[in-house]
């Protein structure tokens, strides 16, 4: 069983942020493929909770992994990427998604600040026009550049092979 955060179809989780936006709450939504969770990805994700009151995570599917970066991805498949952060205590939810962007994922949950790491300049990430409508924030959040799941499986390359 998994702590307080869950993953959930984005139809049903849509009415209960907005339940929670009724009550004053700020709801933050970040996005990725997760592919093997690390410290970079635990970081991040602290960061991003620490801007509101729910952290929202959407997770591409195993098929929009693939088309974003190759048949030999993704590694873990989108049922363990969503219940390894749904695990994580600055997860609340995570929901996954099929279209290479999350945009309309973003229109449909409304989140009040959208967040995406440092490799991510404001104003070209996927939402930025939903979230200022509605008066919210974007954010890019400082990358930790010794972690990323490409260097991870070069590493194993390079020991395994």
């Amino acid at each position: 069983m998994l702590k307080s955060g869950s993953v959930k179809l984005a139809k049903q989780l849509a009415p209960e942020l907005a339940d929670l936006q009724k009550k004053g709450k700020k709801i933050v939504f970040t996005n990725g493929c997760f592919d093997l969770l690390h410290p970079g990805h635990a970081s991040y994700l602290a960061a991003a909770r620490a801007l509101g009151d729910f952290l929202v995570v959407g997770v591409n599917s195993d098929a929009s992994v693939r088309r974003l970066k190759g048949e030999k991805r993704p590694i873990m498949p989108e049922v363990a990427r969503s219940q390894l952060l749904a695990a994580l205590s600055s997860v609340d939810y995570v929901t996954v998604f099929a279209e290479d962007d999350p945009y309309q994922l973003i229109s449909l949950l409304q989140p009040d600040i959208l967040v995406k790491g440092g490799d991510w300049d404001t104003s070209s990430i996927v939402g930025r026009d939903i979230v200022e409508a509605r008066g919210g924030k974007v954010y890019s959040l400082p990358f930790i550049d010794e972690y990323s799941t490409t260097s991870i499986v070069e590493e194993i390359i390079r020991r395994y092979s």
